[in-house]
């Protein structure tokens, strides 16, 4: 079949053979790379939100909490709580379409508020966590019922005294918290004992959905490059070798007809330049035997032999 392809047709299959080889390699190796560049872009904007969730606990301890000291003797103020006051704050920042996508939780084994209960893969994390050889941070995939998810998680440990005040025992805990959650959870915990994590997590297919219209980018400009490639080499062919080859192929149909003063007419100082000139050298050739035997045929013809 190759066979009866003409030289631009054969060039333009090669070229497209090694275009899908190289299209096809190259988009698994960026598809993979765009992937992890994702993640690691999802990974940073998700630790700067931890970070930012863990300073607003902190300033909840500092500053809020003391300021409502007074208050908190009589009534409950879930505002001098840092995990009610991390998942206000973020709870703004989801209003924002550059977070709306990711998702906030403090998961405690023994929770005062039912819900920060831990589920059975936050618990696991937490297990992992309280582990001596434990990472201080975890982050991959998840399958959730509501579709996969990615996520990362740090350990929540109780790093000071005052955290303990509400969560030692209940007697030393305030009486309006008790009143509204009870005295079954959220205590007993003590200093440096890790009791839960924070997690953030943000549907996958966001991390593969911006990895894919970087991927379709990435393919589209490479198709629009290596087209206009395969185009100009096409035009390139056609102009200096293609047509060349086609005069001096008609030169050579001339020539063999008897027309010895055809000349193949060089273009070029390249291989077919090369192959013009020895065409005119067998050409002349060509002509210098066909006029040696044209004088030969004479001469016999003049002196005819006896007989």
């Amino acid at each position: 079949m190759l066979s009866n392809l003409k030289l631009g047709q054969k060039f333009t299959l090669m070229l497209l053979a090694v275009f899908l080889g190289g299209i096809l390699m190259s988009g698994i190796a960026l598809s993979k790379l765009l992937n992890h560049t994702a993640q690691a872009e999802l990974t940073n904007k998700a630790l700067m939100l931890m970070e930012t969730m863990n300073s607003v606990r902190q300033y909840t301890v500092d500053e809020v909490r003391p300021e409502l000291a007074d208050r908190s003797e009589t009534e409950f103020l879930p505002e001098t709580v840092p995990s009610y006051s991390a998942h206000q704050v973020f709870a703004t920042l989801q209003a924002s379409p550059e977070y709306q996508d990711f998702f906030y939780k403090e998961a405690v084994l023994d929770p005062t508020n039912p819900k920060d209960q831990a589920d059975e893969f936050e618990t696991k994390l937490v297990n992992s966590f309280q582990r001596p050889d434990s990472p201080e941070e975890l982050h991959n995939f998840r399958n959730t019922p509501g579709g996969k998810l990615f996520y990362i998680a740090r350990p929540i440990q109780i790093k000071q005294e005052a955290c303990l005040t509400c969560h030692s025992t209940p007697d030393k805990a305030p009486k309006s918290m008790i009143d509204l959650y009870g005295s079954e959870g959220g205590f007993n915990w003590k200093l440096n004992e890790i009791v839960g994590t924070q997690v953030i997590s943000v549907p996958a297919q966001t991390v593969f959905s911006q990895a894919n219209q970087s991927l379709l980018i990435t393919l589209v400009v490479f198709t629009g490059v290596f087209a206009l490639a395969i185009l100009l080499v096409n035009l390139w062919l056609k102009r200096y070798v293609v047509r060349p080859i086609n005069r001096m192929a008609a030169t050579a149909e001339a020539v063999s007809t008897g027309d010895t003063k055809a000349e193949f007419v060089k273009w070029s100082d390249d291989e077919v330049g090369n192959l013009t000139d020895s065409f005119n050298r067998m050409r002349l050739s060509l002509q210098m035997a066909m006029q040696r035997l044209e004088r030969h045929r004479r001469k016999r013809k003049g002196n005819p032999g006896p007989g």
